[in-house]
């Protein structure tokens, strides 16, 4: 019963897309209340409330290179468990998670030593000054010691989803995030432990989420089970994961790349307070943005396994329905910015002079943000259908071409507003580039194909 429940080649496409992407977007913007709850809380702290948050703000592109590890597993082994399943092939879908599963530990426990060894000097790189310094050392060093549990809970929660168990994976980040929100005031203010509490939580709430993954993944009511069997690496099993995973990972690698180009840049122009402010921008842009993720990560198990059942037309329904709801929440997100942009920064700081320099940066920042709509959109269809070369590329084009050298040259003519020009222009061409590709290289050739023609090389 639960196999015929989850195959996704019958029944409305909207309606099982949605049935994903529902509670998979709950479970995106739960997941970002992991860093946000955090950034928010500390934010208030009386008198240094302002450098916390800045310090805080400096560990960011940490956090997005462990998340880029944990992705290169989870979003490049999710899509092809999907197109395994689709092709009926299972026992290769558990060799394609159990390989996935032991890349993480690898991967985690790597990072965590190299990080370690080396978080002085990265934090000053990243934007530390000697007033934010301390608060970066004590976050960062506490949350490596979750490494494992960040690779585990973010990296295998896309092998829960791709078998179609929405709500399942809803529950891992639930899970950890209703937890983070409960022990982040006790350890923060009731404990007086300030970021080392908010770190202490994150740690507690992400290992918390680890266990309900691995629960599921050795239990019974898994399609695909986590096996003893299936956890020795294949080389070419392990490219193939890699090399559709480097989508994901090059997105949260470039998002470092120019978190750390900007934290430095704003660091030189405009000293801690612009630091601060781009650490709200990007809180609010991840809040915002995860329905977005939500929804594209929701329509790849979709797509993917209409596509390895040869049902071409099916995932060109998936592709109108995602595209088309993706851009109408993004313009609605892209007013809301607009119009209220001092009330989204009080939530963050109250200090004057945060809310007066954030509003202007913030809709600069934000100004062509519905055309990344299009780049999402773009880029979750080449993930979900296994092609790697394309996904990698625009993730590299809008932010590693386009935004950082933008980022290092408009300041020097603009200020700091050329920090925030850069991210916007960035937007633009990014989006129209991948979205303008995706089209007449997979959705105008899916047309031509008939449903059950053999699936074309991937």
């Amino acid at each position: 019963m639960t196999r015929t429940k989850n195959d996704f080649s019958q029944g409305s496409i909207p309606r099982n897309i949605l049935s994903l992407a529902l509670p998979m977007t709950a479970a995106q913007l739960v997941n970002v209340l992991y860093s946000v709850v955090d950034r928010i809380y500390l934010g208030q702290l009386p008198g240094t409330g302002h450098l916390a948050l800045t310090g805080l703000g400096v560990t960011l592109p940490v956090v997005s290179i462990l998340m880029g590890l944990a992705n290169l597993c989870g979003m490049g082994g999710g899509p092809l468990c999907s197109i395994c399943r689709g092709r009926g092939d299972n026992e290769e879908a558990e060799r394609v998670m159990g390989n996935a599963f032991v890349l993480l530990l690898l991967l985690g426990t790597g990072a965590t030593a190299f990080f370690l060894a080396l978080k002085e000097p990265i934090l000053y790189l990243f934007g530390a000054s000697d007033a934010t310094f301390p608060y970066a050392n004590d976050y960062m060093t506490i949350y490596l010691c979750g490494t494992l549990f960040v690779m585990v809970s973010l990296g295998m929660n896309p092998f829960i989803n791709s078998q179609g168990f929405g709500h399942i994976g809803m529950m891992t980040v639930v899970l950890g995030a209703a937890a983070n929100i409960l022990l982040d005031p006790v350890f923060i203010f009731g404990l007086r432990m300030g970021v080392k509490g908010a770190a202490l939580a994150t740690v507690i709430s992400q290992g918390l989420s680890a266990v309900w993954v691995l629960w599921f993944l050795i239990g019974n009511q898994a399609i695909l089970r986590l096996r003893l069997s299936c956890l020795r690496l294949n080389g070419r099993r392990t490219w193939k994961i890699v090399s559709l995973g480097l989508s994901g990972f090059c997105m949260n690698m470039t998002n470092s790349l120019v978190q750390v180009v900007c934290n430095a840049t704003l660091q030189t122009y405009g000293g801690d307070l612009y630091v601060g402010i781009m650490t709200i921008l990007n809180s609010l842009r991840e809040v915002f943005s995860m329905p977005v993720h939500g929804l594209t990560n929701g329509s790849q198990p979709v797509a993917g396994y209409n596509y390895g059942a040869g049902l071409y037309s099916r995932v060109r329904e998936s592709i109108r329905f995602s595209v088309t709801v993706t851009v109408v929440y993004t313009t609605l997100f892209w007013a809301a910015v607009m119009a209220l942009p001092g009330t989204l920064i009080w939530i963050f700081n109250r200090e004057p002079e945060v809310i007066a320099a954030g509003i202007p940066a913030m809709r600069i920042y934000f100004g062509l943000f519905i055309p990344w709509s299009f780049q999402i959109a773009g880029q979750g269809v080449f993930v979900g259908l296994g092609r790697s070369k394309q996904a990698v590329f625009f993730a590299l084009l809008r932010k590693a071409v386009i935004n950082v050298p933008l980022t290092v040259l408009l300041p020097v003519w603009m200020g700091t507003n050329g920090v925030f020009v850069a991210e916007a222009v960035s937007q633009l061409v990014g989006g129209v580039a991948c979205f303008t590709t995706m089209y007449f290289t997979v959705y105008r050739p899916l047309g031509k194909l008939r449903d059950g023609e053999p699936l074309p090389s991937i």
